[in-house]
C-alpha cells in the first residue's frame, strides 16, 4: 500500500473499482475471451485482459519460500503478520506525535525561519527517498516527521507573532475539523473512492502544484505577490482549494487503509498508511493556517 499524495501514490488496493490491481483473484487459465463472451477468433496471439490480482494472496501450490501466486518460483517468503487497524492507529499517532513534538520545540526555543526552512527541504527529501522505496522505511518516516515539525512549529511562530495572533490555533482546529468530517462521509459512502474520483483528483492536485509552483518562480524573480495566487481574494479561493484537495486525500488515505487491512497487507504496510495520513494533515494545516492568515490580514 502506497500513500493516497500524488507524489507518493505508487500502489493500492481496491475491491469496487480496479483502479489499484489489487480487487480480485487470479483469472483462471482457459481459451481468451471477447467481449461478447466468445474465444478470439483470427488472431492466434490476442489476448484477453487480465484481472487484477492481490498481491498478498497466498497460493497453495507454491512450495515454502517462493513467492505467492508463482508456484515454485523463487521470491521473498510468505508474510505472517497482516496489517490491522490497531498497527495504523497506533504508528499514525507515533508519526503525529513527532511533528507535534518537533513543532513544540521550534515554537519554545523561537527556530530561525533559516533553520526552519532547511529542516523542511530535508523533510521533504526524506519524503521522496521513502516514497521511491519499495517498501516503508520507519527510519526514514519518522525523521521526516521530527523534521516536518520542526518546520511546521517555526512557521506557526512567525505567522503567530507577526501575521495573525491566534491563527495556528485555529488552524488546528481547522484541520481536525476537516478530518472528522471527511472521515464520517467516507464511513457513511457519501464521499464513495473510485476510479474516476482518483483520476480527477490527481489531476486537480497536479494543477494545483504546478500553479503553485509558477506563482513562487513569478515572487522569486518578478518580486512582490508574483500572481496573487497567495494573497486577497484569490488567495482566499486558492486555500479553500487547497483544503478541499487535502479532505479530498483523506479520503483516498482511508479507502488504501480499508482495502489494506481487508487484503491483508503486511503489517509494515501499517506504516506507510501513517505516512500517508500525516503528510495529508500536514498540507490541510498549512493550507488552513495560510488562508486563516490571508482572511485575518484582510480585516
Amino acid at each position: 500500500m502506497r500513500s493516497s499524495n500524488p507524489v507518493f501514490s505508487r500502489r493500492g488496493f481496491s475491491r469496487d473499482n480496479g483502479h489499484a490491481g489489487f480487487n480480485a483473484a487470479p483469472q483462471a487459465g482457459g481459451p481468451a475471451v471477447g467481449t461478447q463472451g466468445a474465444p478470439h477468433a483470427g488472431n492466434p496471439y490476442a489476448q484477453a485482459p487480465q484481472a487484477p490480482t492481490n498481491p498478498y494472496a497466498q497460493n497453495p501450490y507454491a512450495q515454502p519460500g517462493t513467492q505467492p501466486g508463482f508456484p515454485g518460483a523463487p521470491g521473498a517468503p510468505a508474510t505472517t503478520g497482516r496489517m490491522t487497524m490497531d498497527d495504523v492507529v497506533t504508528r499514525t499517532a507515533i508519526t503525529l506525535g513527532l511533528v507535534i513534538a518537533g513543532a513544540t520545540v521550534a515554537w519554545v526555543t523561537d527556530l530561525a525561519i533559516g533553520l526552519a526552512v532547511g529542516a523542511g527541504l530535508v523533510a521533504m527529501v526524506l519524503a521522496l527517498v521513502q516514497s521511491f522505496k519499495r517498501k516503508p522505511i520507519p527510519a526514514l518516516i519518522l525523521g521526516y516527521a521530527a523534521l516536518e515539525g520542526l518546520f511546521l512549529g517555526a512557521i506557526s511562530n512567525f505567522v503567530n507573532e507577526f501575521v495573525a495572533e491566534g491563527a495556528p490555533m485555529q488552524a488546528v482546529l481547522g484541520t481536525m475539523a476537516v478530518f472528522v468530517t471527511m472521515l464520517v462521509l467516507y464511513k457513511t459512502r457519501i464521499v464513495r473512492v473510485t476510479a474516476r474520483f482518483v483520476r480527477y483528483l490527481m489531476i486537480a492536485a497536479i494543477s494545483f502544484l504546478v500553479l503553485t509552483a509558477v506563482n513562487m518562480l513569478f515572487m522569486v524573480f518578478g518580486g512582490g505577490d508574483g500572481l496573487g495566487f497567495r494573497s486577497g481574494t484569490m488567495g482566499v479561493i486558492f486555500g479553500l482549494v487547497g483544503v478541499l484537495l487535502g479532505a479530498f486525500f483523506l479520503a483516498l488515505d482511508f479507502k488504501q487503509v480499508e482495502d489494506g487491512i481487508a487484503y491483508g497487507a503486511p503489517r509494515e504496510e501499517s506504516w506507510m498508511a501513517a505516512f500517508g495520513l500525516t503528510l495529508t494533515l500536514v498540507w490541510i494545516y498549512l493550507e488552513m493556517l495560510r488562508l486563516i492568515a490571508i482572511l485575518q490580514g484582510n480585516d
